[in-house]
């Protein structure tokens, strides 16, 4: 990497020495190669601290870099297309486009979820945890909340708990007649649970797609899937069609 004079461009210090640093990714370092630490970043470009996190903050937003623990920030490879299902997906299944089943638990949801699945602020729902691969990373973590009113059948002495309850509740799912599902995606921040799972540290930008399935009785479960925006792309089904609509966060 060279150095650049930064104080007569009238852009933003740090967006245009996130250009500069993107070129130099491309030219000087190969993925996974970690980069130096801030203050060599910082005194080599001639730029605050501060100057230089928002533009690898950037960068990493982006997808050029990622921050690992115990290893520190890395030249990210190429975004992963992930397929986000379209109409003809149907309901969650396991093993289906690299989910894989974590663990089952009856509990509250939070605010959110509630009021998009219209149930009662008592009344605890199934929250299946499950997880997607992709080329043997993880890359999204996915907590699917199922009203007990949508799955009568399931029965607790069958699968008490862990990955066989969670697979109990989607066969269950599977029962019903799907009338349709929205699909909602926003940008957000790894939580602690989700940063765990992805190999994230919190707070790190992720994809989050909400995702509500329909029976002919309303809402029967709602999808919160957190995606890592540093390594996926996002790809959609047959509609492609965009819809803008106020920010609504469902919490995971």
């Amino acid at each position: 990497m060279g150095t650049t004079q930064l104080e007569t461009v009238p852009e933003p210090k740090y967006w245009h020495l996130k250009t500069v640093l993107s070129e130099a990714l491309d030219q000087d370092f190969a993925v996974g190669e970690v980069l130096p630490n801030e203050r060599e970043l910082a005194a080599r470009f001639g730029v605050a601290r501060a100057t230089l996190r928002q533009a690898l903050e950037q960068l990493e937003l982006e997808g050029r870099l990622q921050r690992r623990r115990g290893v520190g920030t890395t030249v990210a490879p190429p975004r992963v297309g992930v397929a986000v299902g379209g109409a003809q997906h149907g309901w969650p299944a396991e093993g289906i486009d690299g989910w894989e089943s974590v663990d089952a638990a009856e509990t509250l949801p939070p605010a959110a979820v509630l009021g998009l699945l219209g149930t009662s602020a008592d009344q605890p729902v199934h929250a299946v945890r499950r997880t997607r691969f992709s080329h043997g990373q993880a890359v999204a973590a996915e907590l699917l909340y199922v009203p007990a009113g949508s799955i009568p059948g399931l029965s607790a002495i069958d699968a008490p708990a862990g990955p066989a309850r969670a697979r109990a509740v989607l066969r269950e799912l599977q029962r019903l007649a799907l009338e349709g599902q929205d699909r909602s995606v926003e940008l957000g921040s790894a939580r602690a649970d989700d940063a765990k799972d992805l190999d994230r540290l919190p707070g790190a930008p992720v994809l989050v797609v909400t995702t509500r399935y329909f029976t002919a009785a309303g809402t029967a479960a709602v999808s919160v899937a957190t995606y890592r925006a540093d390594t996926c792309r996002l790809t959609f089904g047959d509609t492609g069609e965009v819809e803008v609509t106020p920010a609504h966060r469902a919490a995971s």
